[in-house]
C-alpha cells in the first residue's frame, strides 16, 4: 500500500494547530492566578467528569440558564425550574437543550439541541436505538434490512436522504465513530443499557469542535462508567419476541476508592422478518476509571460481532403486473446475500487540572473494523453480477485539548482549544466471489490534522456569545491494483491519486434570556465534508458509450455548507418548549448519479425548515411530550432545480406519554411516530410515485418490585405495512424495489439487579 504525505505541508499544519494552543495557555495561566473580582456561578463547556467523553454538552434538563448576578450582587439561590420528583423522573421524555441549570454555558451557544437520558431510554417502548433517536424532532430513518434490532438503520438529520450517514457525525463519548469509508455507523452495536445519555446538536456548528461530517448535526452517545456507584452492582435481563427473537444483556460495575470498572454486554439472535434476514449479534463495552479531584483517567474498550442476511427489495412493476409487496412481502430475491462485521476499539486518556480553571485533556485511541459481504443475485451459482467484498479499516487518533474556565475583566469566559490527529488506512478486495483472486484491490490512506478554538463569554448577565474556528489539513493517497486475469474481470484500473487540501469550519452564536422562563438564540456556521473512500472508488464513469471500460479517478470535490438558525426556548415548572427555523446552502454536495451510475458533485442544493419539541408534566404521574418538523431539501440549480432531494419527508412528528399507574410497580409508555411521503432514491427528476407516508404506535407496560423488573412491549400496534426506503428504475416508469419493514411485533423481557 502506498502512503504519500507531503512532509513540509504536515509540519506547516502542525505549527498552525499548535500556535492556537500556546498563547491561550500563557494568557490563561496569568488569568488563573488572579482571584475573580466578584462571585460568579461555575462556567464550563463540559463538566470535568465529562472531559474525556464530550466537548460540548447540552444541558441535560433543558432548564434555561440562570441569569448571572450584576457586579457587586451575590448570586441568587434560585432553584432549577423543574423538580426531581419521582413522577417527573419517570419517562420525562426528550429534553430541550440550551444554557441550562447552574452552568451559564452548556453545549454550543445558539444551537438547537436535544438530550435523551438513560431514563428516557429505559421508558421507551422501542428497543431500537435508531427509533429512540427518531423521537427527537427532525430525525428521519432509512432501513434496508427489515431488522427488529435496527441493524444498519441510517439516521438522517436535516434531510440528506441516501447520504444521511455521511452528513451526520456520530460520536461515542465525544470521539468520532464515522470512518473514511461509506459503511454506516451501526447503532445496533451499542448496548442500550450502557448509554447514560444521547446528545443531539442539530446544524453544522459542531464542525468546529469535531470536524468532518457534521453538516446535518452531531449525535454524541455518552456511555456509563459506574463511577460513584455502590462497591458492586450487577444487572441482568433476558427476553423473547417476534420472529424467534432471543436477547440477553448483562452489566456490572465495581468501585473501590478512586478506581472503578464496568462492563455492559448484550447478545441477540432472531430469524428475521423476511427470508434471508436472520441476525446474530454480540456487543460489549468495558470501562476502567481512576478519579481524583485533580486527575481523572480512563480506558474504554469496545467490541462487536454481527452476521446479517440481506433480503433485498420487493419488486413492483405495473407494466408486467408484478407487486411483490402484496403477493410476497416477506420473501426475498437475494437468498444468498449477506454482510458480516467485526469491530474493536480502545480509547485511553486523562484530564489533569493544571491551574484553577485550566484543565489539560489528552486522549487517543485505535479502532478497527473488518467487513465481509457477498452479493450473488437470485442464482444459486455465482454469476457475472456476483460480488464479494473483503475490507479492513484501521484508525489511530490523538486529540489533546485545553479547557480554560476563568473570567476576563469580570466577565465569565470558557475556552476550549485543541488539536485532532487521525490516521486511517483502508484496504478492500473486490472479486466475483469468495475464494478467487480479487478483480480490484483498493489501498487508501488518509491523515488529517486540525486545530480548533471555541470561546464563549457572558457579555451580559443575560446574554451569552460564542465564536469558534477550525482549520483542518487532509492528506489522501489512493491506489487501485487491477487483475485482468481474475474471474469475470471486465474493467480498468483506476488512476492513482495523491491529494492534500485545507478546509475550515466557523461558528458564531448568541443566546439571550429575557427571563428565567423565556430565551432566544441564534447562530451561523460554515462546515465541510470530504468524500469518503467508497465515494472516490465509484467516481467517474466505468464505461464509455460503447461499453468499453474506462479508468476511474478517485476525484471528488469537498462538500461545503453555510447555515443559519434562530429560535426560542420556554421553560416553566411543568412545561417546556424549544422551536427554531433554519436554512442551509450547500456547494458540491456529493451524490450518486442514477443515469451514469457513479458519484458526482451536485449543482448547489438547499435545506430549510423548522423543528419544535415540547413536554408537559400533567401531574406527578403523567408526562406528555411531542415534536414536529418541517424539512425541505431541494436542488437550487442545474437540471433538477426546484425538485426535492430523494428520501426526505417534508413533515415528521411524534407524540409520547408516560403514566406511572402504580408507584413504579406498573408504568405505561406510549409513542406515536408519523412521517409524510418522500421521493424514492434514484428519482431526482421527481417523476415516480413517492414512498407513502405512514405512522406507527408503540406501547410498553413495565414494572419493578425490589430487585426485579419486567416489561411487555408491542411495536407497530396497528400493524402498518410500511417501508421507508425504495429505489426507482431509471428506465421503466412505475417500476421500483421497496424494502418492507415489520408489521406488529412484541418483546417480553424480565431481569434483576443486585
Amino acid at each position: 500500500m502506498f502512503s504519500v504525505i507531503v512532509p513540509t505541508k504536515r509540519r506547516g499544519a502542525l505549527l498552525l494547530a499548535s500556535s492556537m494552543l500556546a498563547p491561550v495557555l500563557c494568557a490563561s495561566t496569568a488569568r488563573a492566578q488572579q482571584a475573580p473580582s466578584e462571585p460568579l456561578p461555575p462556567v464550563e463547556v463540559s463538566a470535568p467528569v465529562d472531559q474525556n467523553r464530550t466537548r460540548a454538552r447540552p444541558a441535560s434538563d433543558g432548564t434555561p440558564g440562570l441569569r448571572r448576578p450584576a457586579p457587586g450582587q451575590a448570586p441568587a439561590n434560585a432553584q432549577p425550574a423543574g423538580d426531581a420528583s419521582p413522577g417527573a423522573a419517570a419517562g420525562a421524555g426528550t429534553s430541550s437543550g440550551g444554557s441550562g441549570g447552574s452552568p451559564q454555558f452548556a453545549g454550543i451557544v445558539g444551537a438547537s439541541s436535544t438530550v435523551i437520558t438513560a431514563n428516557d431510554i429505559a421508558h421507551s417502548p422501542s428497543h431500537v436505538l435508531a427509533d429512540i433517536i427518531a423521537q427527537a424532532p427532525g430525525v428521519q430513518l432509512q432501513s434496508l434490512y427489515g431488522g427488529v434490532n435496527g441493524a444498519k438503520t441510517a439516521v438522517d438529520l436535516r434531510g440528506f436522504g441516501a447520504f444521511a450517514t455521511a452528513n451526520t457525525l456520530f460520536l461515542l463519548n465525544g470521539r468520532r465513530l464515522n470512518d473514511i469509508d461509506m459503511a454506516q455507523v451501526d447503532l445496533s452495536t451499542i448496548p442500550l443499557d450502557s448509554i447514560e445519555r444521547i446528545e443531539i446538536t442539530r446544524g453544522n456548528s459542531g464542525a468546529v469542535l469535531y470536524g468532518d461530517n457534521a453538516i446535518g448535526g452531531v449525535i454524541n452517545i455518552v456511555t456509563k462508567t459506574g463511577v460513584g456507584g455502590p462497591p458492586v452492582s450487577v444487572r441482568g435481563e433476558a427476553g423473547y419476541g417476534s420472529f424467534n427473537q432471543r436477547m440477553a444483556a448483562i452489566s456490572t460495575a465495581v468501585n473501590s476508592g478512586p478506581w472503578s470498572a464496568s462492563f455492559y454486554g448484550n447478545g441477540i439472535k432472531f430469524d428475521g422478518y423476511r427470508v434471508n434476514n436472520a441476525l446474530d449479534q454480540r456487543n460489549g463495552v468495558g470501562n476502567l476509571n481512576y478519579t481524583t479531584p485533580d486527575l481523572k483517567a480512563f480506558l474504554t474498550v469496545t467490541g462487536d460481532d454481527q452476521k446479517l442476511g440481506f433480503p433485498g427489495g420487493r419488486l413492483v412493476d405495473p407494466s408486467i403486473g408484478v407487486n411483490q409487496l402484496v403477493t410476497d412481502r416477506r420473501g426475498t430475491s437475494t437468498p444468498f446475500d449477506y454482510g458480516n462485521q467485526q469491530g474493536a476499539s480502545a480509547t485511553a486518556g486523562f484530564t489533569k487540572t493544571l491551574l484553577n480553571g485550566v484543565d489539560l485533556i489528552v486522549d487517543g485511541g485505535y479502532r478497527q473494523r473488518d467487513t465481509q459481504s457477498g452479493f450473488f443475485g437470485t442464482s444459486p451459482l455465482p454469476s457475472f453480477a456476483s460480488t464479494f467484498n473483503d475490507a479492513a479499516l484501521q484508525t489511530w487518533s490523538i486529540t489533546p485539548r485545553l479547557s480554560i474556565n476563568n473570567s476576563i475583566f469580570g466577565i465569565p469566559s470558557s475556552i476550549l482549544t485543541g488539536i485532532d490527529y487521525y490516521d486511517a488506512t483502508f484496504r478492500q478486495q473486490r472479486g466475483a466471489f469468495r475464494g478467487v483472486p480479487p478483480i480490484h484491490t483498493y489501498d487508501l490512506s488518509q491523515q488529517s490534522l486540525a486545530g480548533y478554538w471555541m470561546h464563549t463569554v457572558g457579555l451580559l448577565p443575560t446574554t451569552d456569545f460564542s465564536y469558534g474556528a477550525r482549520v483542518q489539513n487532509t492528506w489522501l493517497s489512493a491506489r487501485d491494483r487491477y487483475d485482468p486475469n481474475a474471474p469475470f474481470a471486465f474493467d480498468a484500473q483506476a488512476t492513482p491519486l495523491d491529494q492534500s487540501e485545507t478546509n475550515y469550519a466557523l461558528h458564531v452564536g448568541v443566546e439571550h434570556r429575557f427571563t428565567e422562563i423565556f430565551s432566544v438564540f441564534a447562530r451561523a456556521a460554515h462546515a465541510f465534508r470530504t468524500p469518503d473512500v467508497d465515494e472516490r472508488v465509484s467516481t467517474g464513469p466505468a464505461f464509455d458509450a460503447d461499453f468499453n471500460p474506462l479508468p476511474q479517478n478517485f476525484q471528488l470535490k469537498t462538500q461545503t455548507s453555510h447555515d443559519a438558525e434562530a429560535g426560542v426556548r420556554i421553560r416553566t415548572n411543568r412545561f417546556q418548549v424549544q422551536t427554531s427555523i433554519y436554512t442551509m446552502d450547500l456547494e458540491n454536495e456529493i451524490h450518486f448519479n442514477p443515469v451514469l451510475f457513479y458519484n458526482v458533485n451536485l449543482d448547489p442544493t438547499r435545506r430549510y425548515g423548522s423543528e419544535t419539541q415540547a413536554s408537559l408534566r400533567v401531574s406527578d404521574t403523567v408526562t406528555l411530550r411531542g415534536g414536529m418538523a418541517y424539512t425541505r431539501a431541494v436542488f437550487r440549480e442545474g437540471q433538477f432545480a426546484g425538485n426535492d432531494v430523494p428520501l426526505v419527508s417534508r413533515t415528521t412528528g411524534n407524540l409520547g406519554a408516560t403514566w406511572n399507574i402504580w408507584d413504579n410497580y406498573l408504568v405505561l409508555d406510549a409513542t406515536l411516530r408519523a412521517w409524510s411521503s418522500r421521493v424514492m432514491d434514484n428519482d431526482q427528476a421527481n417523476t415516480q410515485t413517492g414512498i407513502p407516508g405512514d405512522a406507527t404506535i408503540d406501547l410498553k407496560l413495565s414494572g419493578a418490585y425490589e430487585h426485579f423488573f419486567w416489561s411487555v412491549s408491542v411495536n407497530n400496534l396497528l400493524n402498518a405495512l410500511y417501508y421507508d426506503y425504495a429505489i426507482a428504475s431509471n428506465f421503466t416508469p412505475g417500476r421500483f424495489n421497496a424494502y418492507p419493514l415489520p408489521g406488529r411485533t412484541f418483546l417480553v423481557k424480565a431481569g434483576a439487579t443486585f
